[in-house]
C-alpha cells in the first residue's frame, strides 16, 4: 500500500483529495505539447558516474524515527498521471536518482539524501567535505557510503558554500565524536556566514521552519496527489541539524586556499541566492562549484518560506564573472543541488542561460515597473523569450516567473504599489466579514464560488472563499470548497513548491493540516552562537506588551569563555551588553554559570530552577529578576495555522 493510500483510507470522501479536473487535464495535455521533449541532455548527466546506489531503505535518528526514506519516490517510476504538471514530473525523476557519483576522478558526489549534495574532494591525506547536508543522520549516511566505496579517509577540510541550513546543518553527522573531532580542522565558509545563518534559523527560524513545511510539502504524503519533490531536489530531511563555527573566511575574489593539498580559488558571490555565498573553481580537477547561484531550475529570488529579497541584478553579474573566471578552465560544473553539467561549451552556455534569466527578469520587471504597472500586474504580463522557455532549467520547479517579478518589485520599492487604497487595509478576518457582508452573505459567496469552480476558475474561487472562511472559520463548506479549488492548483502547477503550498494549505482546510516539522534548527545551532546573537535569540521571544511593565538587570559571567553580558528589561526591550546598556539602573542578579548552561536556559527560560538547584548555576542577588525574565521569554509556536485565522492575541497583555 502506498503512503497516498494509507493515508486518504481514513478520511472520508468529503475530505479526501479530489482527482484532477478536466480543466487542468486539459491544461496539462496542452502544456505537454509545448515542452522541449527533444532536449535530452540532462537524463544522460543525472546517470553519469554513478557508482552505487544507497544500501538501505531509510535513514533513522538515535531513537529510530525515520528522517530519510528511499523508498518514498518509488511511485516516479511510473507515467505522468493527470493529477501532476509533465514538466515537474519529469524534473521530479531526475531527482530521484540516489547514489554516489563520480563527477572526476577525486571529486565525488552523495544525491538524493537530503534536498542537497553532499561533495567530496580527495586530498593527500583525506577528504575535504563541501556542503554537508541538512541533518546530522543523512550526513552520516551519506559519508558512511562514500567510505564504503572509496575507502576509510579522515576529514580535513570542511566547505559551507553558504548560509542556508541544507549546506551546513548536517556536519556534526561527519565525525563519531561531533565538534571535537572537527576542532583543528579548516572550515571554510564566506565572509558573514555564521551571521546570515542565525538570522535565518534561529531569529525567524519558527515562522520559517512553518512555512518551508508548506513550501517543501512535509507533511504531505508523497505521490501522484501529494508531494512530488520541491523541484531542486525530493524533500527535507527531519534530523538533528548542527552547526560549527568557520575558522576560515573567504573575504574576497581571488582568493586562495589549499587543504590536504587540494587547491581552491574561490569567487565570493554576496547577495545572489543567499547574502554569503561562494563558488570555487579545484584547478587540478578543472571542476567548478556553483554553489547555489546556477542550478537546473530557475531559483528564487524571493522565497515562498520567507528569506531576504535576493538581488536578481547581482546574481546575474556574479555569473558573468563565474563565466570569466572559470569558464574556459572548467571541465565539469556542479552544485550543492541537482546533476553536475561536463564540457567547456556546455558549461560556458548553461551559465550564460542562467545570467540572462535572472537579467531578463530584473530588467523587465524594472521596465514595467517604470510604466506603471504593480506586482500583480507584472506578474501576469511578463513572460520568458522563446529561448529561456526551452531551456529546461530555466524553467520554474522551484522559483517562478510570478512570484520572483514581485521579488524584483519589493525589493526596488518594498510591499507597498503606490495605490493608497492598499496603504492602510483591514486585517484579514476585519476585511473578511465585510467582503462577505458586502457580497450578500457567505450562502450566496459559495454558490457563485461553486459556479466558477465548475468553470475551472480556480484562482477565483480561492481568493473569494478565503473571504467566508475567515469569517466563519467553522463553515465546513467553505473550507472544503476552498480546499477543492487550492488541491487543483496544486494538479496544475508546474512550480513544485507551489503545488506543496497549494496541498498543504487543502490538507490544512480539510484536516487541520500536517503537523509542524519535527525537527528545528534553533535548539541545535545555539551552541555555534556569539554571546550577543545568543541574547538576540531570548530578545526576539520577550513578550513586549507585559515587559513594558517588568524591570530585571541581571548581569550573566560565561565562566568557560572569561565574558560577562548585562541584559536589562526597558521599556518592553531586553537589550544587552559587555557593559551596563542602561545608565543609571544597577544589577539586581548576578549568574555565574558555564555555557553550555547558558545554552540550555536561552532554549528554555522557564527551566533555569533546575539549573540552580543541581549547582549548575552560581547566584548573587535576588532570582527575582530572573523569574521576570523567563514569565517573558515565549517559546514559539510550530503549528500556527496559515491559511485559516491566527489568534493575533490581547493587544494589552501580549497574550
Amino acid at each position: 500500500m502506498s503512503t497516498e493510500q494509507s493515508t486518504q483510507g481514513s478520511r472520508s470522501p468529503e475530505r479526501a483529495p479530489k482527482p484532477p479536473s478536466e480543466h487542468v487535464i486539459a491544461a496539462h495535455r496542452r502544456a505537454a505539447g509545448t515542452l522541449p521533449w527533444s532536449n535530452r541532455e540532462d537524463l544522460a548527466d543525472a546517470e553519469r558516474g554513478l557508482l552505487a546506489e544507497p544500501e538501505q531503505r531509510t535513514v533513522t535518528d538515535d531513537e529510530g524515527r525515520t528522517v530519510w526514506d528511499f523508498e518514498r519516490y518509488r511511485f516516479l517510476e511510473a507515467e505522468p498521471p493527470d493529477s501532476v504538471h509533465p514538466s515537474l514530473w519529469r524534473q521530479a525523476r531526475l531527482l530521484a536518482r540516489a547514489g554516489l557519483f563520480e563527477v572526476v576522478p577525486g571529486v565525488y558526489q552523495v544525491r538524493g539524501f537530503d534536498l542537497s549534495n553532499m561533495t567530496l574532494v580527495e586530498g593527500e591525506r583525506g577528504v575535504v567535505v563541501v556542503d554537508p547536508l541538512i541533518s546530522v543522520e543523512t550526513a552520516r549516511a551519506a559519508f558512511e557510503l562514500y567510505q564504503r566505496h572509496r575507502g576509510p579517509r579522515p576529514i580535513t577540510g570542511v566547505v559551507f558554500t553558504h548560509n542556508h541550513v541544507d549546506h551546513f546543518g548536517g556536519v556534526l553527522g561527519l565525525t563519531a565524536s561531533g565538534a571535537r573531532e572537527l576542532a583543528d580542522v579548516e572550515v571554510i565558509a564566506p565572509e558573514g556566514f555564521t551571521e546570515h545563518a542565525v538570522d535565518e534559523n534561529v531569529y525567524a527560524g519558527p515562522v520559517m521552519s512553518r512555512r518551508a513545511g508548506f513550501m517543501y510539502g512535509s507533511g504531505l504524503p508523497t505521490g501522484p496527489r501529494g508531494q512530488v519533490g520541491v523541484g531542486l531536489g525530493l524533500g527535507t530531511s527531519s534530523g538533528r541539524v548542527s552547526l560549527v563555527r568557520p575558522n576560515v573566511h573567504i573575504e574576497r575574489t581571488g582568493q586562495q586556499h589549499i587543504v590536504d593539498g587540494v587547491r581552491m580559488v574561490f569567487q565570493l558571490v554576496a547577495d545572489t541566492e543567499a547574502p554569503a555565498e561562494l563558488n570555487f573553481h579545484l584547478p587540478d580537477f578543472a571542476a567548478l562549484c556553483v554553489a547555489e547561484t546556477a542550478t537546473h531550475t530557475q531559483h528564487n529570488l524571493g522565497t515562498l518560506r520567507g528569506a531576504p529579497v535576493r538581488d536578481a541584478r547581482a546574481w546575474a553579474r556574479a555569473l558573468t564573472e563565474t563565466i570569466r573566471l572559470f569558464g574556459a578552465d572548467s571541465e565539469v560544473l556542479f552544485a550543492g543541488h541537482n546533476w553536475p553539467t561536463w564540457g567547456s561549451e556546455r558549461i560556458v552556455r548553461f551559465l550564460g542561460l542562467q545570467r540572462d534569466l535572472y537579467t531578463y527578469l530584473h530588467d523587465q520587471t524594472l521596465r514595467l515597473m517604470n510604466r506603471g504597472l504593480g506586482p500583480a500586474e507584472i506578474a501576469e504580463t511578463l513572460e520568458l523569450p522563446e529561448t529561456l522557455r526551452d531551456s529546461w532549467h530555466a524553467r520554474g520547479y522551484y522559483g517562478s516567473t510570478s512570484h520572483n517579478v514581485k521579488a524584483v518589485y519589493q525589493r526596488y520599492v518594498g510591499w507597498f504599489d503606490g495605490n493608497p487604497a492598499n496603504l492602510w487595509p483591514h486585517p484579514p478576518t476585519a476585511a473578511a466579514t465585510r467582503y462577505v457582508r458586502f457580497m450578500g452573505g457567505s450562502g450566496h459567496v459559495l454558490r457563485m464560488a461553486e459556479r466558477s469552480y465548475s468553470e475551472g476558475d480556480y484562482r477565483w474561487v480561492v481568493e473569494v472563499v478565503n473571504h467566508v472562511v475567515h469569517t466563519e472559520p467553522d463553515n465546513e463548506r467553505a473550507r472544503l470548497l476552498q480546499a477543492d479549488a487550492l488541491e487543483q492548483l496544486g494538479y496544475g502547477a508546474e512550480n513544485a513548491t507551489w503545488r506543496n503550498f497549494f496541498l498543504t494549505a487543502a490538507a490544512e482546510l480539510r484536516t487541520g493540516g500536517p503537523a509542524a516539522q519535527p525537527r528545528s534548527g534553533g535548539g541545535g545551532m545555539l551552541a555555534a552562537l556569539s554571546l550577543p546573537q545568543l541574547f538576540d535569540s531570548i530578545a526576539v521571544r520577550v513578550n513586549g506588551p507585559r515587559a513594558a511593565r517588568g524591570r530585571a538587570h541581571i548581569v550573566w559571567e560565561v565562566e568557560d569563555e572569561n565574558v560577562r553580558r548585562h541584559t536589562v528589561l526597558s521599556n518592553g526591550a531586553l537589550v544587552h551588553d559587555e557593559s551596563n546598556p542602561v545608565p543609571g539602573s544597577a544589577p539586581g542578579l548576578t549568574l555565574r554559570l558555564p555555557r553550555a548552561v547558558l545554552n540550555r536556559i536561552a532554549a528554555r527560560p522557564a527551566d533555569f530552577r533546575e539549573h540552580v538547584v543541581n549547582g549548575a548555576v552560581h547566584v548573587e542577588g535576588d532570582l527575582a529578576a530572573l523569574e521576570t525574565l523567563a514569565d517573558l521569554v515565549e517559546q514559539p509556536r510550530r503549528d500556527f495555522p496559515v491559511v485559516t485565522p491566527v489568534d493575533t492575541g490581547d493587544p494589552e497583555t501580549g497574550r
